[in-house]
This record gives structure tokens, C-alpha cells and sequence, in this order.
């Protein structure tokens, strides 16, 4: 059976080689160069022009960006131990992706909620209980099918989300989204062919294949809870409502399960839950730890 193709997203706009390391930059410099980053951003042009004040829907926009973010970070741990040099490039992209979405949304989520922080602050100084992530995205690295089987369900369900945010009332939101589709389909193709791989090759990767599918079960059902942010933000017709999302979430991931001569399992004796309320698994402590390190051991530093 061929190997999946691993094209590079045409969609991310942040490179994949070397940064030099220089010194820290201060002062003008610093304000300079924060400046010149800012105008990169996906959605930048479209956040300078927002309407700055308080809006109640920016703990839905969180969520959404804290999903981005930490699986983005999560799935840079594959460079150099996915199975082949081509998929530690592809996941490489499809992180930088997620990064991409999450440095969408900070900077205008900043601009909203009356606090004025910028990505850094969001992304680098926070603590565990003000992330607003589902548990799903911040599960250890597991077995490569484990990877698989989560980067399949959550790009099917950011693939039904960014749907329907590209009709949101907020002009910011629903340009990050529409931006954002173009890539969750390539990642949601990407994962569909190796999970059919994986699931349609030898009794080992089928076995694994339908083990991970499984494991990966109990972190699901959060991602469908209707919390009050989102609530909110459907009743403003600038979010949606997550359960509304389900079916055919479900649908998309079934149809690949199905293609892969596995199973969909039925249920689960437990669910994750309390994500979007800043409660999370023990995994989520270390990953921040990692994250965070430089930034926190060098505060108001910039490069």
C-alpha cells in the first residue's frame, strides 16, 4: 500500500527553518520589530480595524485559540520521532497551522475583553487554570495511531466549526475561520489516509489503529458541551453552539472508520470535562512547564 501524501500547507504563514539566535531586543527596537510581527499576523489587517471595548464573547474566542494552541505545541513533538522524515514535515505544517489560527484570534481577543494583552501574554503567561482548552488537545503523545485517531476527530470537528464561523456576525472572526478552513481540510485529509492505512495494512497497525480509536474516546464528548461562552456567543451570531456540530462530525469521521475496516467504538465508561472552565489533566501542567520556560525565565524579553 502507498504512503500517504504529506504536501505542505500552502495556507500557514510562518516558516519552518532556523531562527539565529540573537541577542534580546529592547526599547524602539523591540517595539519595532512587535510591530512588524503583529502585521503578519493571520488576521491582522482585520484586527487593527476592530472596534476596541469590551465584548462578551471573547471567552468563546479563547477557547477556541487555547485548542490551537496547545495542540500545536503538542504536535511539534513529533519532529524527529514521526515514522518517516515526511511526516515529521507534515505534522511540522499542520502545527504551524494551529499556531497560525491561535495568533489569529489573541490579538483581537486582547483587543475585546478590556485587558489589551497581546499573543505573548496569552500564549506565555498564563497559568494552568486560565486556559479555557478541551482535554483532548492536551493528552501526552502517545502511539502514532493515538495521534491519528485525535488529529481525525479534531479536524473533523474544526472543519464543521470554521464552517460555520465563516458565517459569524464578527467580520474578524469569520475571516480567521474562512482562512482557517483551507487548512483544517488538508489536515483532516491528512489524518483520513493514514487512519485507512493504518487500519486497512497488517493485523498489527489494524489492531493498534482500532486500539488508539478507542483510547482517544473518553476526551470526545467535551468537545460538543455547550458552556455558557458558547452559548453566548451563538445567541450574539458571532459563535456556534458545539452540540449542533456533532452529527456531522460524527458522520465525516464514521465514513473514514468505516474506509479503514475498523470500528467506531459505541461509548465510554468516563469523559473528560471542565476544559472551558480552566480545569485540566495532569498532562497539561508539564506541557505549559515546557512552553513557558524560556518565556518566563526572561520576562519582557523579545528576539
Amino acid at each position: 500500500m502507498s504512503t500517504p501524501a504529506t504536501p505542505a500547507s500552502t495556507d500557514t504563514d510562518t516558516g519552518t527553518g532556523t531562527t539565529p539566535v540573537t541577542e534580546p531586543v529592547t526599547g524602539a527596537s523591540a517595539s519595532a520589530s512587535e510591530s512588524a510581527q503583529r502585521e503578519s499576523l493571520p488576521g491582522a489587517a482585520e484586527n487593527t480595524g476592530a472596534d476596541p471595548g469590551a465584548k462578551p464573547y471573547a471567552a468563546y474566542l479563547l477557547g477556541l485559540a487555547d485548542d490551537a494552541m496547545v495542540y500545536a505545541q503538542r504536535l511539534g513533538e513529533w519532529m524527529t520521532n514521526a515514522p518517516q522524515i515526511e511526516e515529521d514535515m507534515a505534522l511540522g505544517n499542520i502545527a504551524l497551522d494551529l499556531l497560525g489560527q491561535a495568533r489569529g484570534l489573541y490579538p483581537y481577543i486582547g483587543s475585546i475583553d478590556d485587558t489589551g494583552r497581546g499573543e505573548d501574554d496569552y500564549a506565555m503567561q498564563r497559568d494552568e487554570r486560565e486556559w479555557r482548552n478541551v482535554h483532548l488537545v492536551e493528552q501526552e503523545r502517545g502511539d502514532f495511531a493515538d495521534e491519528m485517531a485525535r488529529l481525525l476527530w479534531f479536524s473533523a470537528y474544526q472543519v464543521e466549526l470554521h464552517t460555520a464561523l465563516t458565517g459569524s456576525g464578527d467580520d474578524v472572526v469569520a475571516g480567521v475561520a474562512g482562512k482557517a478552513l483551507k487548512e483544517v481540510r488538508y489536515h483532516l485529509d491528512h489524518a483520513s489516509l493514514w487512519v485507512v492505512r493504518l487500519g486497512d495494512g497488517t493485523e498489527e497497525s489494524h489492531r493498534r489503529m482500532q486500539a488508539a480509536l478507542e483510547r482517544v474516546l473518553p476526551h470526545l464528548a467535551e468537545l460538543f458541551d455547550d458552556d455558557e461562552a458558547s452559548v453566548l456567543a451563538a445567541d450574539l451570531e458571532v459563535g456556534v453552539l458545539p452540540s449542533t456540530l456533532h452529527d456531522a462530525v460524527v458522520a465525516r469521521v464514521a465514513r473514514v472508520v468505516e474506509q479503514g475496516t475498523l470500528t467506531l467504538p459505541d461509548g465510554s465508561r468516563w469523559r473528560s470535562r471542565g476544559g472551558r472552565a480552566g480545569i485540566h489533566s495532569r498532562p497539561m501542567g508539564s506541557l505549559l512547564a515546557e512552553m513557558q520556560h524560556i518565556a518566563r525565565s526572561h520576562p519582557g524579553a523579545t528576539w
